[in-house]
Formats: structure tokens, sequence, C-alpha cells
């Protein structure tokens, strides 16, 4: 299935993507795509079973806003690609490096992204996200870590570089601007993507292709990510996982970066899981 939430931002409603592209009302069976719902394999198969009857909804002029509602955290990747890891100079990390967003930092798929005050190195990031579906504490193998993920969606990690690294602590300051985690436009159910380690994940700015990468490069891949990461912290359904991204962004440019300024226009994409397109202003 294809979830997503559209509406107006803080009264979206929830919907589905039909197999024919039809976009469908759910908010008269669900009360929104949430934790809640995601952990209720019984409701799930309701909305499957019932989609082709659900109401019709006009999609003009809609806004899509983020898939997920009510997020518990969420939980980043760093360095997990080995093109990114060699176009930035890092070393392959002998385990995943965490570091966490805020999850007001997430804004819907084609919401406007804000250049923080005083950035100069705002950087783009395509990212897999993945949606935690059920509650995992130390998961000893892949199969209870796959069998833990609801499902997949696009996130775009955007950056700012100078607070990330120049500024002294951890990465979170470069990580948690407000507008920093589009996310969407679909939440896109783990059955339909019956390998996460075959994705292609594009990235254009202003139209240049940048980004241009596959999750088969993942230094970690999906199941180790979930596995490793619930032996830290306690996953819960609604929690989301960004899982790195590939070779491409500003950072990785010879100088001058091309680093992203207000006007600029950004969009993104992987396989299966939809696009989004996002304008640049200053905050």
């Amino acid at each position: 299935m294809k979830l997503l939430r559209v509406g107006t931002k803080g009264a979206e409603r929830p919907a589905l993507l039909d197999a024919e592209g039809t976009l469908r009302d759910l908010s008269g069976v669900v009360p929104d795509i949430d934790g809640a719902l995601l952990a209720d394999d019984a409701a799930l198969a309701w909305v499957r079973a019932a989609a082709a009857e659900l109401p019709v909804l006009d999609a003009t002029g809609l806004r899509t806003g983020p898939p997920l509602a009510r997020i518990g955290k969420i939980v980043c990747i760093g360095l997990n690609y080995h093109d990114h890891a060699r176009e930035t100079g890092g070393a392959v990390p002998a385990e995943p490096i965490l570091f966490m967003k805020a999850p007001d930092t997430v804004v819907g798929p084609d919401d406007t992204v804000l250049v923080p005050r005083g950035s100069v190195k705002t950087d783009w990031e395509v990212e897999l996200a993945v949606v935690i579906g059920r509650t995992a504490r130390w998961l000893e193998t892949d199969e209870e870590a796959l069998a833990a993920v609801a499902g997949y969606a696009v996130a775009h990690d955007v950056s700012e570089r100078e607070f990330q690294i120049e500024r002294g602590g951890q990465w979170d300051k470069g990580k948690n601007c407000e507008t920093f985690n589009p996310l969407g436009p679909w939440l896109v159910t783990s059955e339909e993507v019956p390998d996460p380690q075959a994705l292609a994940l594009r990235l254009w700015v202003n139209g240049e292709l940048r980004q241009d990468g596959s999750t088969s490069e993942q230094i970690f891949p999906v199941a180790e990510v979930v596995r490793y990461v619930s032996r830290f912290m306690t996953l819960y359904p609604g929690d989301v996982i960004n899982t790195g991204t590939p070779a491409g962004v500003a950072m990785g440019q010879p100088d001058p970066k091309p680093y992203l300024r207000a006007g600029d226009v950004v969009e993104l994409e992987i396989d299966g899981l939809g696009r989004q397109r996002q304008m640049l202003r200053d905050a």
C-alpha cells in the first residue's frame, strides 16, 4: 500500500493511493497514519481489503503532508554509503554512526525548506527512510529486523555543514534546523519493497542531477541498521530511521562548493517510493 496524508499543515487527513493511482480517503475508517495504525495488523489488512471501496479524493491543488503523524524519534545513520565516504574523505566506519533528528524537523515532500539564518553551507542528502511498525529491542537476526519494518519513504536529510562540523560538539546542530527533514510523499508498506538494497536514489538541484546512487552501496544494509539500533535504544511503532545518503552532496564537490541558497529548487526520488520537490527560501 501507498499511505499518505493530505491537506493543510496541521489538518492533514489520512489517504491511500490505490493500484490504479487513484487517491482515496481513509479518514472515515482510521484516525490517522501513525504508529498505532502501523502496529495494528488487523486494521492494515482491513484497509487493504477495502481500498477499492473507499471514497475518491480530488487531488487537484491538494497539499501532500508528511505520510506519518506523531513520529516518536528519528534516528539517522551517518557515512553509510561507500561512495559517500570516499567523496568526503571519511574512513569507512567500523560500526554505524548514529545521530538524531527531532520529529519537528519533518515537513511535507513539497513544502518550503528554510535556509537557516547565518547559513553558508546548507547541503542536500536524499535518503531511504525506514518506518518502524512494531516494538523492537535487542533484535538478533536480519529476519527479525525486517519484520519490524512497516514500510519505507523518501527522506531529505537537509544539513548545514558549518553548523554540523565546524561549530563544535555533535552533528545535531547542523541537522535539526526548521524544515530539515522533508518526508514522503508516501509511506510504502514493506510488502511492496521486497529488497530494500535494490533501490535507486536520485537528487537534482535546479534541474542538474547531483546524486545518482543505489542502496546496494550501503555499508550497513537496512536489516543490519535496524538490528544495530535496537541494541542501543528501543524502537517503537512510528519511529523513523534515515539510512544515509549516496555520493554527490555539495560538501563532496570541488571548490567553490555549490551549497544551497534561497531560490534553489531541489527534486529527489527513490524508485517506487515517490518524488519530492522543494523551493528554498531564507528563514
